[in-house]
């Protein structure tokens, strides 16, 4: 037998997903409804992923070695990374998925430019699943009805997963980002040459935070904020602009973008043989937001589990086989969530928490810490000392800032 598997959704999820599988000699179909996508999307990538997914240096538009945590009342504090070698990437989407689907197509993965709007469910455990899709491939943006059967389904297609709601996954909370893409003038732009923005402040986001973050021939200005807030978006936006409005003086808004974000994983993440993965699954983070390299390594995760529990597509493996990936998956990261959600909600309730939070930021050992997590996604106890030493500091920020109310 061959083992078939439709990979819904070619971003970073789905794509690394196809990969692993194309490589194993799994018959693989990617779907992808537009193939010229460009997610709304910070685009800032940890070093760690680079080197993983084996990235070429043009994928990465801008390397970042400063940043800059600004207040709300406007303190500044300057973070530098002081090796040489580190950064932290920033892309386009459209350019990262791109390369991401194509190296999974060339490697075998059979892409198919489509919409899949039904997930047929099998009436038996041995049964395929029939995905019903609308083929663009002819140009016709309508497209022609197709179907396709497999034995199993990886849903990598975003926060508004279809496939979710065909296997019931159950919702989850989200948080709307929104993003204008900014051309500078030179001079403008030359400041951002390596450098990216954070600004924290009820006048931005009253649960997360803005950011300034260059691209190619652009910045990206943006913000987000829970849903429930979904309609104080504009002015959050405003909000950002008006903080960096010296900075981005004379720019030229080229593009307008929105997008939910996940804030906590679906209830279900593996129904039958169907899996989530990236923010179809809810792995973005908390506190930070970030989602594309967990998008990309739950794929890959969720991928080497049915390659290994297949025995190399021998064998269709299980519900019980395919929930062993979220077992893994919650071992390695389910601290790090833990982590950065209660940093979200001891730091983002209040503007005199958020002034505290950038008041720890100065400090160099919460520095180095805060970007070995970030950039190599593992975290080393630090020296009891410095741990003692940061744990009253964020105390003593948090007392000097009136903050600790109940």
């Amino acid at each position: 037998m061959v083992l078939r598997v439709a990979v819904v959704g070619s971003g970073p999820a789905g794509s690394s997903a196809a990969e692993t599988l194309a490589k194993a000699g799994i018959e693989t179909y990617l779907f992808e409804r537009k193939l010229d996508n460009a997610k709304p999307c910070g685009g800032a990538i940890p070093l760690c992923m680079v080197s993983e997914f084996d990235l070429p240096p043009e994928i990465i538009d801008r390397r970042v070695r400063k940043m800059k945590m600004i207040s709300p009342s406007n303190v500044e504090v300057d973070i530098n990374l002081d090796r040489q070698d580190e950064y932290i990437g920033m892309c386009r989407r459209e350019v990262l998925d791109g390369f991401l689907r194509d190296r999974a197509a060339g490697l075998g993965a059979n892409l198919i430019n489509g919409t899949v709007y039904q997930l047929e469910i099998p009436k038996t455990s041995e049964g395929a699943y029939t995905l019903h899709y609308a083929d663009h491939s002819n140009g016709n943006s309508v497209g022609e009805r197709k179907s396709l059967e497999v034995d199993l389904v990886i849903g990598a297609d975003g926060a508004n997963s279809r496939v979710a709601k065909a296997i019931d996954a159950g919702d989850y909370n989200y948080a709307i980002a929104f993003q204008e893409r900014i051309r500078l003038p030179q001079d403008k732009m030359t400041y951002y040459e390596d450098l990216a923005e954070m600004y924290v402040g009820k006048d931005v986001s009253p649960d997360f935070y803005a950011w300034v973050f260059p691209k190619y021939d652009h910045v990206a200005v943006g913000t987000g904020t829970m849903k429930v807030n979904k309609n104080m978006i504009k002015g959050l936006q405003a909000g950002i602009r008006a903080r960096a409005a010296r900075r981005l003086e004379g720019g030229e808004i080229i593009k307008v973008e929105a997008h939910p974000i996940p804030e906590h994983p679906r209830p279900r993440r593996v129904v039958g043989r169907v899996a989530l993965v990236g923010d179809a699954a809810g792995t973005v983070t908390k506190s930070s937001g970030e989602g594309i390299y967990f998008a990309a390594k739950s794929a890959r995760m969720c991928a080497e589990t049915i390659v290994e529990m297949s025995n190399a597509g021998q064998r269709i493996p299980t519900e019980d086989d395919l929930k062993v990936y979220l077992k893994r998956w919650d071992k390695q990261y389910g601290m790090t969530y833990l982590v950065l959600d209660i940093l979200q909600r001891v730091f983002y309730r209040t503007d005199a928490t958020r002034e505290a939070f950038v008041e720890m930021c100065a400090d160099k050992d919460v520095q180095r810490i805060t970007f070995d997590s970030y950039l190599y996604k593992t975290v080393v106890p630090a020296n009891p000392l410095v741990q003692m030493k940061i744990t009253a500091k964020t105390i003593g920020s948090l007392l000097r800032g009136h903050a600790l109310a109940p």
